[in-house]
């Protein structure tokens, strides 16, 4: 199936805002013909965040839950589980690296799935397609902070003055020294963390990774740090 057909059909299973159990078969036959190829899987699930962006722009209040509960379950179907161990436990943690594997892609992607809150503690933050992803979250009325470096915040290219503008809290530190972390928490839920700055460099050139977790430790830990400094910088 070509793209334009799969944008098509991912389109025609909007049309009353359900993904009933045919269409999900449908997509999971889809799935099939690219096994192995995750760059293309990634792109049908571009593909569906930009078809439920279309909708929620000309959605009222009620059609617009109907839209994410259809992003949510055709993102779930688009990326499946596989090859659980033993038991049948779902994998905690998936890695990623720059720039063989879109990252930014992702990144923004988790933005587009989140449904409360992101809590955003990044030394420097240049990539305009990640800052549009956290726009379109505020505006869904997703509650984001950021926390990011003084110095960095200065730089020509830095994106923390947009975010502000934008009503977005942002606290940085007033310090000497760097504020040096890179993570995000999605929905007090999943961790995103790594060496990955969220710049085009990184995005482009640079040998980066990060991974994505549900480890509950973690997310308490890095929950923790994300309050404290919060504490610390305000």
């Amino acid at each position: 199936m070509k793209d334009h057909e799969v944008k098509a059909l991912l389109q025609e299973t909007l049309e009353d805002y359900q993904l009933t159990k045919k269409e999900r078969n449908e997509l999971r036959d889809l799935l099939d013909n690219v096994r192995g190829d995750e760059q293309r899987r990634a792109l049908y699930r571009s593909m569906a965040f930009d078809a439920a962006r279309e909708a929620l722009a000309k959605a009222d209040a009620g059609q617009r839950f109907q839209v994410l509960d259809w992003l949510e379950g055709t993102v779930k179907t688009l990326h499946p589980t596989e090859n659980l161990p033993a038991g049948g436990k779902r994998e905690e943690a998936k890695s990623y690296f720059s720039p063989d594997d879109n990252c930014v892609g992702k990144i923004t992607e988790m933005f587009g799935m989140a449904r409360a809150s992101v809590d955003v503690c990044v030394f420097t933050i240049t990539d305009n397609r990640i800052v549009d992803a956290m726009e379109r979250a505020h505006r869904r009325n997703v509650q984001v902070r950021v926390i990011s470096d003084d110095d960095k915040a200065m730089d020509a290219g830095s994106d923390i003055d947009r975010l502000e503008r934008m009503g977005i809290p942002v606290r940085v530190d007033r310090s000497e020294h760097h504020m040096h972390h890179k993570f995000a928490i999605f929905d007090k839920s999943k961790l995103l963390t790594g060496s990955y700055n969220w710049t085009r460099s990184a995005s482009l050139h640079n040998e980066e990774n990060f991974l994505i977790t549900t480890d509950r430790d973690l997310l308490k830990d890095f929950t923790r740090m994300f309050d404290k400094l919060w504490r610390d910088f305000s």
